[in-house]
């Protein structure tokens, strides 16, 4: 599976963006999506999470009501819609696959196999 994430830039607070995640290679019904987000000096930070199965979704406290995870299953692409950004939401923003998660553990980077270049998000107070 290969994973190539786009959309990042330079944002005002309060402005939009959306990122990509385009896959490619076997991202079965088994896969969860996954989009992570590092700031500097900081761990990796679950954002939001899209089971394709069903496709189902889930979100950090942090982003819940301003993002919007989604897919486009013609296009093979995850789409991470982020509004009302925040300075805090300053990131590099990753997306990530990982097969067969549970509920449990979607939340954890490390149970992603998977994962594309970094895209920056850079939003401006």
């Amino acid at each position: 599976v290969q994973l190539q994430a786009s959309g990042g830039g330079l944002v005002q607070a309060g402005g939009s963006l959306r990122l990509s995640c385009a896959a490619s290679g076997r991202t079965g019904s088994r896969f969860h999506m996954g989009w992570f987000r590092q700031a500097p000096g900081k761990e990796h930070e679950f954002v939001a999470v899209l089971k394709t199965s069903g496709g189902s979704t889930y979100y950090s406290d942090s982003v819940k009501g301003r993002f919007t995870i989604s897919r486009d299953n013609a296009k093979n692409t995850v789409y991470l819609q982020m509004n009302s950004l925040k300075p805090e939401d300053t990131a590099v923003y990753f997306c990530a696959a990982g097969a067969g998660l549970i509920l449990s553990s979607v939340w954890s980077a490390t149970n992603y196999a998977y994962w594309g270049q970094g895209t920056l998000v850079t939003v401006s107070s």
